[in-house]
């Protein structure tokens, strides 16, 4: 017999939710893009200027990395078949992890990698198997404590919240910028086990965490560094093998997390660390063990793009975007929203409100730029703002026509109230 109320009391719910965004200007929507990711992108029959995206080196759509996907598709076929524990781990998998590995042999000594679906996925595994490791403590201490930096992404929330379900793992919260009350806590935490988490760049900031700190402070409390540097690989470091070749940074006790879909253009991320502890990612984590493998085509056109990060290509982008950046400090005059300090490509302009950021980013789409407004819960409450970033492939002309654009607009929307309806 079919229900005749909680299908309908779910609509009405749904429905009362889905106003309560509106309401306070939160909705999202989609918008389909009708041609390859770039610095100019089709959108829903318009050629738009992106200035949107994660592809900081400007190889989502590189000729290199089309024909190595071909090729790959070819050699291994377009699906994995099975998760990588039955039958689904191929040598391309096997081939791309150990070129991984050796992007932070340097600074991981018995470094390991494993690839990784999303970030997301990677980000859960991670956190989850090895805060799981404090169960197994047989010192006369006992607990697990995770002190998660305030701004981190929501893959790491969220991996820090189910690791804390699963273990009973005690959770901190602390400002990356300001390291005085994680000392504090750290120094008064009896727990077996302890694990520090970061973003290596903040993503809606666009700043460094302070990883050699932070390291100090995880060797003096003996606690394990997780740093997911999503937006760091590819782009930090002469060799763009990320904040640990930046900061030359060198430990055992640090698990490092890089995302292969932004700067590597493709697909799917990775988790290194000292072989023994990626041994127990393999045994424990569960995400890990119970999903479908990436498709081996995928491992294949990663491995080509690594080697288009290290060489003289990635080399020459980096120093492009460096430029872009540079100008962009120098040139950029705004009165009104405040203008981040950011070195990386993510440049966001915080200018409060959710109506005013709304605003903004609707004369900037009139204008023949994406630049979506970011807002709550990716931001907090009253920092509302567009996130600029920056590819390669955009030239100093286009980045100077923006500066002007921005400057034009804010003037305008500045004369708006608040309240105004977007």
């Amino acid at each position: 017999m079919s229900s005749s109320v909680s299908p309908f009391t779910a609509l009405a719910l749904a429905e009362q939710q889905l106003s309560t965004l509106d309401a306070a200007l939160l909705r999202r929507r989609l918008k389909q893009t009708q041609s390859p990711c770039d610095v100019e992108v089709k959108v829903a029959g318009r050629l738009l200027k992106a200035f949107c995206s994660n592809d900081y080196l400007g190889f989502a759509n590189h000729p290199q990395l089309i024909a190595a996907m071909a090729e790959g598709a070819a050699q291994y076929g377009v699906g994995s078949g099975a998760s990588h524990l039955i039958s689904g781990h191929s040598l391309a998998h096997d081939l791309l992890e150990a070129e991984l590995a050796r992007t932070q042999q340097k600074h991981i000594d018995d470094a390991r990698a494993l690839f990784f679906c999303t970030g997301y996925l990677a980000n859960i595994t991670a956190i989850t198997a090895l805060a799981g490791l404090g169960l197994h403590a047989t010192n006369h201490n006992t607990g697990i404590s995770i002190y998660s930096a305030q701004l981190n992404h929501a893959s790491l929330i969220d991996g820090v919240k189910l690791a804390a379900a699963q273990t009973k793992a005690a959770v901190y919260l602390f400002d990356h910028t300001n390291l005085a009350h994680l000392k504090e806590m750290l120094r008064a935490d009896s727990s077996a086990h302890k694990l520090i988490v970061t973003d290596g760049v903040f993503s809606m900031d666009g700043d460094l965490a302070p990883v050699a700190d932070l390291l100090t402070i995880a060797e003096a409390h003996d606690a394990l560094l997780i740093v997911d540097d999503a937006h760091g690989f590819g782009v930090l470091g002469k060799y763009g093998h990320g904040i640990l070749e930046y900061f030359q940074i060198q430990s055992n006790r640090i698990v490092y997390i890089g995302t292969l879909g932004k700067a590597a253009g493709v697909s799917g991320a990775f988790v290194c660390a000292h072989k023994t502890l990626m041994e127990c990612l393999i045994q424990k984590g569960r995400p890990y063990i119970y999903s479908t493998a990436t498709p081996p085509a995928i491992a294949h056109t990663v491995l080509a793009s690594l080697h288009l990060i290290e060489g003289e290509e990635g080399q020459a982008r980096r120093a492009h975007l460096d430029q872009l950046i540079a100008i962009w400090h120098q040139e950029l005059q705004l009165e009104h929203w405040q203008i981040s300090s950011s070195m990386t490509p993510i440049q966001p302009l915080v200018l409060g409100s959710n109506a005013v950021a709304l605003l903004a980013s609707k004369r900037l789409d009139e204008a023949g730029y994406w630049i979506p407004a970011i807002r709550p819960p990716t931001v907090p409450e009253g920092s509302a703002r567009l996130r600029i970033t920056f590819s390669a492939n955009h030239s100093i002309e286009a980045v100077r026509e923006l500066i002007f654009e921005l400057q034009k607009i804010e003037a305008s929307v500045h004369t708006y109230s608040e309240t105004k309806t977007v």
